[in-house]
């Protein structure tokens, strides 16, 4: 049995995609992903433990059956949860189907869903009958495959803060060998 130690980082890129060409910085999701990496980097107790450093990379162009499925299903069989960067910039694109097909479907990843387009608790939630924002809801329409296997497994919904993130990628119940009930939650204003 896998180690399943590490967070798989699910965010949009237009494909092809290439991490070393100037593209990648122009991509915004692409760049939250490095401000984790950022993080990490700078402070070693950052809880975050990058699955897509558990193998090698791959190419653009290589084949998808052969090479980058095969390499996206062993990244997310050796994580604990899945951190997903929705936004509207989100494109509903066959890895991000397929990150959310098998890590959900197959493994029953817990997902920590950031919202990099927002920064506080209360952009995301409804403080006062404390339910999470229409507008957030909406944005699950950008990826159907996440927003039809949701009901699956547990989902943290947090803005695109440090110490959010942080406590989400700290905290057990969003992690497969401990995780809580299927539900949608939230860390209250």
């Amino acid at each position: 049995m896998a180690y399943k130690n590490g967070n798989y980082s699910a965010f949009y890129v237009s494909e092809p995609f290439s991490e070393s060409n100037l593209g990648a910085s122009a991509t915004k999701d692409f760049i939250y992903y490095n401000l984790l990496r950022a993080w990490k980097g700078a402070d070693n107790t950052f809880p975050f433990i990058d699955s897509h450093d558990k193998n090698y990379n791959v190419r653009d162009g290589s084949d998808w059956e052969k090479t980058l499925k095969p390499r996206i299903h062993d990244r997310l069989n050796n994580s604990k949860n899945i951190v997903l960067f929705l936004s509207s910039l989100t494109i509903n694109s066959r890895a991000l189907r397929e990150e959310m097909n098998f890590g959900i479907g197959t493994n029953g990843l817990p997902v920590i869903v950031v919202y990099p387009e927002y920064n506080d608790k209360s952009d995301i939630i409804n403080c006062d009958s404390k339910t999470i924002k229409q507008k957030i809801k909406n944005l699950w329409d950008n990826l159907p495959s996440f927003r039809d296997s949701m009901k699956d497994v547990p989902t943290i919904h947090i803005p695109n803060k440090k110490e959010l993130i942080k406590k989400a990628l700290s905290d057990s119940d969003f992690m497969v060998n401990t995780k809580c009930t299927a539900s949608e939650y939230f860390y209250g204003c």
